[in-house]
């Protein structure tokens, strides 16, 4: 704030005084420290073992951090933005940090080169821009990523028990743990009323991280060693990533359709994002954000249940029961409202009216008494005697 490192408030920033959003910077650094850290541990030698593979993900994070700070400071265009997105995704594909298998068949087939490179540029770049696209209220994406790092986690050790994989420390869980833990250190700092933002740069570097945990599982599963009745709770953690992203998701799939039938660019920013709507409905932002971390932790929760829990309709009822309470609690400021306005007809069909002093409204009666007076055609004639039938008001003479 001292060097006024912040942009100006937009018209969509629900925030109405200027902040900076440098956290992203931040988190990076932290990044890179738990990264350099966790290097010097044995649990995690092999994960280090391919050493070009951190490199990219190091330099990935690097291209991300350095385009979203720049637009925080100067806003690039969705173009520039875009194009250092696709070159981290394309970095961490041509490392080996990509989609090796893919659930077809009743068994994990390994695809082509081509093809999996394309899928991992694809879903990196998916998954950074849902995540940015619901930064837009504080302590939301912090939160989410939370909720679902932590589900990623926990399913990763259950993993190792199925997949073939050589431990429980791999590159998919320390990622994961990397994010839960830059997130609850940065949240309290982006908490309703935040004193900073992560910005683009903060909100990318926690979506490739999310995807970059994600794809890297598919590489440690081994194929050969997944049966026909197995292979669907292998490939769960490349869904879920996916699932815990639903309402990210799920607002980044109808912005894009939302802007091109407007025939506007899938990037240009309005305020018609889905906490935007909860705040339209009557929801605090602390109380939209608990909607959506309620409703993250729901689809979650589930999905983890269900490959981890007997009988099946334990998940399914956990799922159902969150799925109304959830829904009762978004709509809950309508029917509130809708309560307010019944009463207040009520009211006005009794013919009960509230007779309130209120000095503004008086004030503000007795001026328009004093226009409509000052406009007649008396006052216009200075030689009528009807010139002046009041004492002059004050203002009369500014």
């Amino acid at each position: 704030m001292r060097f006024e490192w912040y942009p100006a408030v937009r018209d969509r920033d629900v925030h109405t005084t200027p902040k900076p959003r440098l956290g992203g910077a931040a988190m990076y650094i932290v990044v890179l420290a738990a990264l350099f850290v966790a290097s010097f541990i044995p649990f995690f030698d092999l994960v280090y073992f391919d050493v070009g593979r951190m490199w990219a993900i190091v330099g990935a994070a690097t291209i991300i951090i350095v385009v979203g700070v720049v637009d925080d400071l100067v806003d690039l265009d969705w173009m520039t933005k875009l194009a250092g997105q696709l070159v981290a995704a394309l970095l961490l594909a041509w490392q080996g940090v990509a989609i090796a298998s893919l659930p077809i068949g009743g068994s994990l087939t390994v695809g082509s080169p081509a093809m999996s490179i394309a899928m991992t540029v694809l879903a990196v770049v998916l998954v950074m821009n849902a995540v940015n696209f619901i930064d837009g209220l504080d302590g939301l994406v912090a939160g989410v990523a939370i909720i679902a790092n932590g589900v990623f986690l926990l399913y990763s050790y259950v993993l190792s028990e199925v997949a073939g994989q050589t431990g429980r420390f791999t590159l998919g869980a320390l990622l994961s743990a990397i994010v839960v833990g830059v997130c609850l250190g940065f949240l309290p700092h982006n908490w309703n009323p935040s004193r900073m933002f992560m910005g683009d740069g903060g909100a990318l570097l926690v979506g490739m991280l999310m995807a970059t945990s994600a794809v890297s599982v598919t590489g440690e599963v081994d194929p050969r060693t997944i049966s026909s009745e197995e292979f669907l709770p292998a490939f769960l953690p490349i869904i879920i990533p996916f699932a815990v992203l639903v309402v990210p998701l799920l607002d980044f799939s109808l912005a894009v359709f939302r802007r091109l039938l407007a025939g506007k660019s899938p990037f240009s920013a309005d305020r018609k994002h889905l906490h935007h709507r909860l705040l339209d409905m009557g929801h605090t932002q602390r109380r939209a954000a608990l909607v959506v971390y309620a409703w993250t932790a729901v689809i979650a929760v589930g999905a983890l249940l269900g490959f981890s829990v007997q009988p099946p309709w334990i998940a399914l009822a956990f799922v159902v029961i969150g799925g109304v309470i959830c829904s009762l609690v978004t709509i809950a400021p309508i029917s509130t409202r809708k309560r307010a306005e019944r009463a207040a007809q009520r009211r006005a069909e009794a013919g009960e009216t509230a007779d309130v002093d209120d000095p503004l409204d008086r004030h503000g009666q007795e001026r328009a008494d004093d226009v409509r007076v000052a406009s007649s055609p008396a006052v216009r004639r200075p030689h009528s005697p009807l010139a002046r039938t009041r004492p002059p008001h004050p203002e009369d003479t500014e």
